[in-house]
Formats: C-alpha cells, sequence, structure tokens
C-alpha cells in the first residue's frame, strides 16, 4: 500500500469548481447497472491485486455510465460499463501503476486492437484485458452498424497509441511539453473509443460526411480534451497520494511557465474554462444546420461532459480528507473564468477556433 510522505501532503491542491452549463441527466438503472459490470470485471480476473480489485469495485461504472449516457436500453449500457471498467484496470494496474515501458505497453496495445481487428481467433498468451476486449467487440456486433464498427476500432487505435505514448513520457526524467501533453492525454484517456459509441448506445448512425465535417471533429476533439483536463483537476491529489503521479496539466504547465503550482492550477482553469466556453458557441453554431442524427450525437457530447463531472463529483474514488467536495454548490459555479474567442497559445488545438463563425 502506498504510504503519503510529507512533501506529497505538501503538493496536495484545492479542488475547485467547475463550469459546465449542460443540464444533469441521469438512466434510471445506474445501480442495478454498476452490479451487474462489477460481477462481470470479477469473473475477468482482470487484476490479481486484491487491494486493486476492491479499488475499482467502488469507481462506480454504472454511475459513469448513466450519467454520461443517459439513454439508450440496458443491455446496450451494460457493455459501455464493462468497457469502462477495463479501461480502468488498463489504466490503473498496467500505465499508471504497473510501471509499463514503451516497449511493453506497444506490444500489449498492438496485440489489444489486432484482438478487436479479428475478435473471432484468439490469440497466442492473451492478456486478460486483452481477452475480455475481444470479447466486447464480439458483443457489440449485436447491436452495431459496420460502419460503427469500423469507427469504433479506429478510435481504439487512437486510444492505445495514447497508452504507447504515455507508457514513454513516465519512463523520461522531466515532463512533456504543455503542446505534447494536450496531444498525448486527450488521445490515452480513452475518450476516442467512448465517443465513439453515443451513437450506438442511443441506437441511431451519423453519417460519415457529418462526423468528417471539421466543425464536429474540432466538438468531439474538445470533449476528449475537456474531460482529460477536467480529469486532471479533480484527480490530481489522489494520483499524488497513491503514486506519487505527477504527470497531468497542472504539473505540466508548472513546469513549462517555470510557476508554483497554484499559480499553475489558476492558469489551467482559464483554459478549461475558455474551451468550454468555445464549446457552447461552436456547438450552438453546429446545431443551427444539424440533421436529426447529428444533432443527438452533438448533445450527447456535451452530456458527457456534463456526465463525467456528475459522477467524479460522487465518486468515492476521488474522495480525499485533504480535499473533500461533497456539496453541490462547492462542485459547480455560474461563470466561467476566461470567455474570451481567441484560440489558446497551443498549437495542437488552436485551429478549434477557426471552426468559429466570426459574424
Amino acid at each position: 500500500m502506498t504510504v503519503a510522505s510529507e512533501n506529497r501532503l505538501v503538493q496536495q491542491l484545492p479542488v475547485v469548481p467547475f463550469y459546465c452549463p449542460v443540464p444533469t441527466a441521469v438512466h434510471p438503472s445506474a445501480r442495478v447497472l454498476n452490479d451487474m459490470t462489477v460481477h462481470w470485471m470479477l469473473r475477468q480476473k482482470l487484476d490479481t491485486d486484491e487491494l486493486q480489485r476492491k479499488r475499482l469495485a467502488r469507481v462506480d461504472f454504472g454511475g459513469l455510465t448513466a450519467y454520461t449516457m443517459p439513454y439508450g436500453k440496458l443491455e446496450r449500457l451494460s457493455f459501455m460499463a464493462k468497457f469502462h471498467a477495463v479501461l480502468f484496470s488498463l489504466d490503473d494496474g498496467v500505465c499508471d501503476e504497473g510501471f509499463a515501458t514503451a516497449d511493453t505497453m506497444a506490444r500489449e496495445t498492438s496485440r489489444i486492437v489486432r484482438g478487436i481487428e479479428a475478435p473471432a481467433v484468439r490469440l497466442t498468451d492473451e492478456s486478460p484485458h486483452g481477452a475480455a476486449l475481444r470479447a466486447l467487440r464480439l458483443e457489440l456486433e449485436r447491436f452495431a452498424t459496420r460502419q460503427q464498427l469500423r469507427r469504433w476500432t479506429d478510435a481504439m487505435r487512437v486510444y492505445t497509441s495514447g497508452l504507447v505514448w504515455e507508457a514513454s513520457c513516465r519512463r523520461s526524467p522531466g515532463l512533456p511539453s504543455l503542446d505534447d501533453y494536450v496531444t498525448l492525454w486527450m488521445r490515452a484517456i480513452g475518450m476516442a473509443p467512448s465517443t465513439a459509441m453515443i451513437e450506438v448506445m442511443a441506437g441511431y448512425e451519423v453519417p460519415d460526411h457529418d462526423m468528417e465535417d471539421p466543425r464536429v471533429r474540432a466538438l468531439t476533439e474538445i470533449t476528449w480534451t475537456l474531460v482529460s483536463w477536467d480529469n486532471d483537476l479533480y484527480s490530481r491529489n489522489k494520483e499524488l497520494l497513491r503514486a506519487d503521479d505527477n504527470l497531468n496539466l497542472i504539473d505540466v504547465l508548472s513546469e513549462e511557465l517555470s510557476c508554483d503550482p497554484h499559480d499553475a492550477l489558476e492558469r489551467a482553469v482559464e483554459m478549461r474554462d475558455r474551451v468550454m466556453v468555445l464549446f457552447l458557441r461552436l456547438r450552438d453554431q453546429v446545431l443551427r444546420y444539424a440533421s436529426d442524427e447529428l444533432r443527438r450525437y452533438i448533445k450527447g457530447l456535451g452530456q458527457f461532459i456534463r456526465g463525467h463531472l456528475d459522477w467524479a463529483s460522487r465518486c468515492p474514488r476521488y474522495s480525499l480528507p485533504a480535499s473533500p467536495i461533497t456539496a453541490p454548490d462547492q462542485w459547480w459555479k455560474q461563470r466561467p473564468a476566461d470567455d474570451s474567442r481567441e484560440p489558446l497559445p497551443i498549437p495542437t488545438i488552436a485551429w478549434w477556433w477557426d471552426q468559429l463563425d466570426r459574424t
């Protein structure tokens, strides 16, 4: 068990409230969904460590799925909750605390992707995570179209490429640049395959030409980024205490700007809020002309951003004595810290702002 050092306790920061004016919603089957998922996860034997299994059992995969995707039938949502369980186990047990090298992650993720590409055949020496994801890929065939299966497979390639890069960063002596970190984390957090499932969970299909619209691509990437930055803001204290892990937006900013972590936190919140404001403006712009299917997808993106925060505000995984936030008025705020229309000085994402109408 990791014991918190005095240094790590000193590095703790207050949890900040979030600006997210998207209405909350939740699927009524959250508790049933979670019970089903925990039982399934334990049967897969994804983790051999008993403490890690207990930690994962408290994540509330049913709540995460019910808040981020409060629509669809239980069978489909069950797939998504199980998918979340595998990703959390992979993240905790292999990526964050397994000290995997880029070489070992490249091998593992390549085998995972191959199992998804050709799921009918079991690979030699298949890992528990690979076996679980291959089984989920077969399950997905029951309610996803060929186009949706292709999109999800492509999204898994985006995700797994991020895991390899993340493993490389964790073995490097310093932190990555801000530009690299933003690109890395929007991939490694697993949001690409998650947003690819929005239309599948709700039972509709968005045409390729709509998904490939630069404005829709920007909204999708913004969703990945907001979820990844929000995760950094509320989970940093937990990661430092459990794993001495400083690969997060606040510490990357602190190093890049040569500033105190408290100042970096303030800057991170301003960046995050400016991106949230961009999402709302670009969302409203696209919705004026969107088809019914595209409207549902874009609204699903907003729901994922909001639902992820709703879940995190209740999840025992992130409750620490150093920074307890439980009351709703502490978790949310009414105004952004920065509502500028100007792009952030981060080259990898500056193109998002080019999608806004300037009229």
